[in-house]
């Protein structure tokens, strides 16, 4: 099993932090943020190999990061070779960056750079085994407009999804899908037909959408907590959170 990290965007609702510096690495109770989701990635033991997947203003930065690290895995640092957020690939296109570039042929375990979470990686890949299709992490949430800001996804007695959407105007469910997810190597095929077939290449939750409809998709439901770490409010919890963990 691979893994990716994405940490390509711009996150310019935190500047002027993340002006010149990436979100991924702004310290969270006196650690970068990255290094718990590194902690979590850590401990499976499936996965060989890991990749950070940022761009080229922000790249100096996860390459220090990466050679500082005396990690159990080796960790490659990837840049998209974009250069603002003009011109960035959205998280769908940095994903297939990886791919084609590593030539990677092996399950993916896909997780967005600025997520905080508390569930266990291991307790998903438990789950992963036994339904050997594609994984996606959820949370039951009871905010309408917060759920407004996720994919969204319906599940029959088997946590199968019969229907998930990003980002509804009326969420049909109250199970939002956060930016972890494991693909099985069978269905990486998919990123380029939906590429080609000109689907958003934005947000990570756009592509269950769509393969859901060919391939059969789970729902992993976590009881933690996972904190989407992109506005100040956000970070300003977070920290205090941490802070006095």
């Amino acid at each position: 099993m691979k893994c990716i990290l994405l940490c390509a965007g711009y996150a310019t609702r935190l500047f002027p932090l993340t002006e010149n510096f990436p979100k991924a690495l702004l310290e969270i109770g006196n650690r970068p943020l990255l290094d718990y989701i590194l902690d979590e990635v850590n401990t499976i033991d499936e996965v060989d190999n890991i990749y950070v997947i940022t761009n080229d203003r922000y790249y100096k930065h996860f390459d220090k990061w990466a050679t500082e690290k005396d990690n159990i895995k080796k960790i490659k640092v990837i840049s998209d070779n974009t250069t603002s957020n003009d011109d960035r690939l959205g998280a769908i296109g940095d994903i297939m960056y990886v791919i084609n570039k590593e030539n990677i042929n092996d399950d993916l375990l896909i997780i967005a750079g600025d997520n905080l979470f508390t569930y266990k990686l291991k307790d998903v890949i438990n789950f992963y085994n036994q339904k050997q299709n594609t994984v996606v992490c959820a949370k039951e949430l009871d905010d309408i407009e917060l759920l407004k800001r996720f994919a969204v996804a319906q599940i029959d007695n088997t946590d199968k999804v019969i229907d998930i959407e990003e980002k509804p105007n009326e969420p049909k469910s109250n199970l939002g899908v956060y930016a972890t997810y494991i693909y099985p190597r069978e269905v990486l095929n998919y990123f380029e037909t939906y590429k080609n077939e000109g689907n958003n290449m934005d947000s990570p939750g756009h592509f269950p959408q769509y393969l859901y409809k060919r391939e059969d998709i789970y729902v992993y439901k976590f009881n933690g907590e996972c904190y989407d770490v992109g506005t100040h409010e956000t970070l300003k919890e977070v920290n205090k959170i941490y802070s006095r963990r």
